[in-house]
């Protein structure tokens, strides 16, 4: 299993949202790289779900349930999108602040490409920062 964060504006769509909705495609990717990253991601694979612009903060997990597939709002056929759906909330939400002061994350792709809206996550960060949820 392979870990990921995904990024979301709360007022576009929240993890609230997807608690709702219990499953969404996760369109509208237009970043090469973080669909690289989704074309990898398998079936059961998890994800961290970011509060991007509003709150920046981790505030959840979900998992794949369909592999990628082509994004019908590209015209060009080139981005794609895999279905997500929620696992559950966080306790307590992982602040941009905190991952940054946090030394055993200074290496997170959030931190050292944070515009990337689709990003890796290594097995030891994913383990840390579940640490207090």
């Amino acid at each position: 299993m392979a870990y990921w964060l995904m990024k979301s504006e709360p007022d576009v769509y929240s993890f609230a949202d997807l608690v709702k909705d219990k499953r969404t495609s996760w369109s509208g990717v237009r970043n090469h790289l973080a669909n690289k990253h989704m074309k990898m991601m398998a079936i059961g694979d998890k994800a961290f779900f970011y509060h991007s612009n509003i709150g920046k903060e981790i505030v959840g997990i979900m998992k794949v349930v369909k592999l990628w597939h082509p994004d019908p709002e590209d015209e060009a056929g080139t981005f794609g999108m895999v279905d997500v759906a929620p696992v559950r909330a966080l306790t307590s939400p992982a602040t941009l602040a905190a991952i940054k002061s946090d030394n055993a994350l200074k290496d997170m792709q959030l931190l050292r490409q944070g515009r990337l809206s689709v990003t890796r996550v290594t097995d030891k960060e994913w383990a840390h920062i579940l640490r207090k949820n």
